[in-house]
């Protein structure tokens, strides 16, 4: 598998997007959504899976882009290519923000374990699949962590975090617990679990989860501190229910009411 060698420049400080540069003939992929500004001369089209398997008959396409579902993804992806001659340059956008995280593969042996939401874009011949779990307790308890996305190849991809990003180098049988949604990412060789937090008041009132994952090395693993769940919970809390004003606005003491009449909700 040869991805397209392609470089790259990351701009930008919490609102982070991706140049890539493109010679002739090369081409990336990417979700829907995650475009921002090409160069003229690109060409965008729409295809079964990723495009890294190319000489795969029609079925087995989407066969290959139908297991994309499970992860909540579309069947389809897009493909970015440079039609002309001269070097031409397009570039992806965060979502939300953070950081956005190159991943040279070649670095990792060939294979990135990541949330299914963190893929940003790669060059072409970088595939783009899913990790299936062999323990049923990361299935029932491990929330987003039981289906992940596996990136394969030899080839750059990129990967976006929210809120602020850390990265861990675990010796072997070196062990992190983390909670299930500010997992990022990890190589291969690190092994993921799920455990119980335990204690009556911890399941209780601990208000952190009943289970967290726990990462063992050796391994590299990438940490993020603002899981988009976490944003979009933090969104709905405060946004006014019912379709009326929030309770502070308006009113002769505003946010101090808020303060006073227990709103704690940041």
């Amino acid at each position: 598998m040869n991805a397209h060698e392609i470089d790259f420049e990351i701009f930008g400080e919490e609102m982070q997007y991706v140049e890539l540069e493109l010679d002739p003939r090369e081409a990336v992929i990417a979700e829907a959504g995650n475009f921002m500004m090409m160069d003229d001369g690109i060409k965008m089209d729409t295809i079964f899976g990723d495009g890294s398997k190319q000489n795969e008959g029609f079925l087995g396409k989407v066969l290959g882009a139908g297991k994309r579902l499970l992860t909540g993804e579309s069947l389809f992806m897009t493909i970015f290519s440079n039609e002309l001659s001269g070097k031409k340059k397009i570039s992806f956008a965060s979502p939300y923000p953070g950081k956005i995280i190159p991943i040279d593969l070649t670095e990792f042996n060939g294979k990135f374990i990541c949330q299914k939401d963190a893929f940003l874009c790669a060059a072409k011949g970088v595939s783009v699949g899913i990790e299936f779990s062999r323990k049923l307790g990361r299935g029932f308890f491990g929330g987003e962590g039981f289906i992940m996305q596996k990136l394969e190849g030899d080839g750059m991809a990129f990967v976006h975090s929210g809120g602020t990003m850390a990265k861990k180098e675990l010796m072997p049988g070196e062990k992190l617990k983390v909670d299930t949604g500010c997992i990022i990412g990890f190589t291969q060789t690190v092994n993921y679990d799920i455990e119980f937090v335990g204690g009556i008041r911890n399941t209780i009132f601990g208000g952190e989860g009943l289970f967290f994952a726990s990462l063992t090395g050796p391994g590299t693993v990438y940490i993020q501190s603002l899981p988009f769940s976490r944003l979009a919970s933090r969104i709905h809390q405060a946004a006014p229910q019912g379709g009326g004003k929030d309770k502070g606005e308006g009113s002769i003491l505003g946010g101090i009411g808020d303060v006073l009449s227990g709103d704690n909700r940041f």
